[in-house]
């Protein structure tokens, strides 16, 4: 059995010009050799599996080259063959994750002090850096700073939050981006063509999108496949293999949705949970879809995608029969089912309401607030043509009447637009279950509902009511717990004023305080009970009121004395002073 290499390591670049997807790094970092610019120490940071460690390995090798080829290493020099055998002495290798303390990094400080035996520069190469200690990173700053002229430093990371600012400002930063989904599909392309691996695009491209631009990531998940499918990868094995939903349930949820078909999408969920997917991956996914259709409503966005050509017909043609309102109202229903998944006891349930929640609106929402903006410019309108005078010149009126005719015609037009939404929708209702129809006369009625509550309550009443609705008031304080503000309402009877506003008296300002605090529950009481919204109160301390004078120490001495004529003699034979 021969030694197995992993594709990650077997096609590994050597080269600057081997790097995919960081051109504007690698370019950057050949003029740098080119103009002999070199920094004394860089900072390469960026996502996982993008190219970080790799660069650094060439950057090391191509500066100690002594052949330089297009500024690229020559592979063919004592120097590079060394690195490439992995028994460099230029270059140094260190783990921060595991090496973090103080004294390794003295070690190092150490070791830097010695000049290369061969080739111009000691390399040092230390990954994932931000793993380093506090203590670690201050005894590496001086070094970091000044360091000898033979000594280059590479530090990479994948956190680079997680480094402190003294680091980062002796450091040459580099941020590497996410590999795009075309580059990585092209990559594995080319490797499945050396290997001799027959492979499906559509497979590739569902290997680039779950590697989330990682290209180290899409090399390992290529190994994985080829490994279990005998040199042939396809789409489904991908699926299967992989554990990822197809996209087709999806583009059908969807459809079912529009068509508000409540039974065939709980049989789509069931049908999904019986083949072992979790419900999460379920809302994650069609959250995911919702996006890519928003994406692929507008030509600026549709570059956005990271589909094949395939799918991206099939996304556009569904985004034209699904509203901006409607993918947006379900975008944060689904947001909020996966926010909510891991505390929810039934998941599924809460995969199902959400479906149905989304059903139910279908963007009727933003319907319904834009019909009530409209009924409510007509009866603007409408007002104002009655409060016209036959007095205003004709010429006046009749240019009033045809602006008027002119926004009912506007308005009209509008209303019909909304009645006519979706034909195909409607025609669909009469074939689905009941839940439908449930969900349809739930619709109308709150809309009805939101038409009526527009206008104010403003039923008639008198002082006789307003005794009446404060004793139900005082009872149910008492019935409440609440007896001290009961007691302050029933210390003055209430007086009905003009326009419907009620003066309530108090006897003190600790009576006025407690009411100010709670009048908003009693004034809601007084609109509820009176049936009217116009009601206001007034509150203030009566006038008639008079605060008592304490007591002196003479009049309570008398006062006792009545009660008890020998106090008196106490008191001369202890010679107290009663104005004391």
């Amino acid at each position: 059995m021969h030694d197995f290499v992993v594709s990650a390591r077997k096609y590994r670049p050597s080269i600057f010009d081997e790097v995919i997807g960081q051109e504007s790094i690698t370019i950057t970092l050949k003029e740098a050799i080119k103009n002999n610019q070199l920094a004394q120490s860089f900072l390469f940071c960026g996502p996982r599996g993008v190219g970080k460690t790799s660069c650094a390995r060439i950057l090391a090798k191509t500066i100690n080259c002594n052949n330089l080829n297009n500024l690229n290493s020559c592979n063919q020099c004592d120097s590079c063959k060394g690195f490439n055998d992995n028994s460099s002495f230029n270059i140094h290798e260190l783990d921060a994750a595991s090496n973090n303390s103080v004294d390794d990094i003295r070690k190092l400080v150490d070791q830097v002090r010695f000049a290369p035996q061969v080739g111009e520069y000691n390399i040092y190469i230390i990954d994932e850096v931000h793993m380093l200690s506090t203590q670690a990173f201050n005894a590496f700053l001086k070094t970091l700073e000044e360091p000898p002229r033979h000594a280059k430093f590479i530090l990479a990371t994948t956190e680079k939050h997680k480094i402190i600012p003294t680091i980062l400002s002796r450091c040459q930063i580099f941020d590497f981006k996410r590999i795009s989904t075309q580059l990585i599909v092209r990559h594995l392309e080319n490797v499945a063509n050396k290997e001799g691996i027959a492979s499906d695009i559509k497979a590739l491209q569902i290997i680039a999108q779950k590697s989330d631009g990682a290209m180290r990531d899409s090399l390992s998940l290529f190994d994985r496949l080829v490994n279990s499918s005998e040199n042939k990868i396809t789409y489904q094995d991908v699926l299967k293999k992989l554990n990822i939903l197809d996209c087709e349930y999806y583009f059908r949820i969807v459809e079912l949705l529009l068509l508000r078909d409540v039974s065939n999408i709980l049989v789509i969920i069931h049908e999904i949970f019986d083949n072992g997917f979790d419900g999460h991956n379920i809302i994650s996914g069609l959250s995911e879809h919702l996006r890519d259709l928003l994406v692929s409503k507008d030509e600026i966005t549709i570059s956005l995608l990271e589909k094949g050509e395939d799918f991206k017909e099939k996304y556009l043609e569904q985004s034209k029969q699904c509203s901006i309102e409607f993918l947006l109202f379900a975008l944060k229903l689904c947001n909020d089912c996966d926010l909510n998944y891991k505390t929810a006891h039934n998941k599924r349930l809460l995969i199902e309401l959400t479906l149905m929640q989304i059903i139910s609106s279908n963007g009727e929402a933003f319907q319904k607030k834009t019909l009530k903006n409209i009924k409510r410019s007509e009866n603007i309108i409408s007002e104002k043509e009655t409060n016209n005078k036959t007095d205003i010149k004709d010429k006046q009126t009749n240019n009033k009447t045809d602006i008027s005719k002119e926004v009912k015609v506007e308005i009209k037009e509008k209303l019909e637009s909304f009645e006519n939404i979706d034909e195909k929708v409607v025609d669909k209702r009469s074939k689905t279950i009941s839940i439908n129809e449930t969900i349809e006369t739930s619709n109308s009625n709150s809309l009805e509902d939101d038409n009526e509550s527009i206008s104010l309550r403003n039923t008639q009443f008198h002082q006789e009511d307003v005794k009446t609705v404060f004793d139900k008031c005082i009872s149910k304080f008492k019935k409440d717990g609440k007896s001290n503000l009961a007691i302050a309402l029933g210390s003055n009877l209430p007086t009905l004023k003009e326009n419907d506003i009620i003066e309530i008296l108090l006897d003190n300002s600790a009576q006025l305080e407690l009411i100010r605090e709670t009048q908003y529950l009693i004034l809601d009481f007084l609109k509820n009970e009176l049936d009217n919204d116009n009601i206001r109160i007034e509150i203030r301390i009566s006038e008639n009121q008079k605060s008592s004078k304490p007591y002196t120490n003479k009049e309570k001495l008398n006062k006792m004395k009545d009660s008890n004529p020998d106090l008196e003699e106490l008191r001369i034979s202890l010679s107290l002073d009663p104005d004391y």
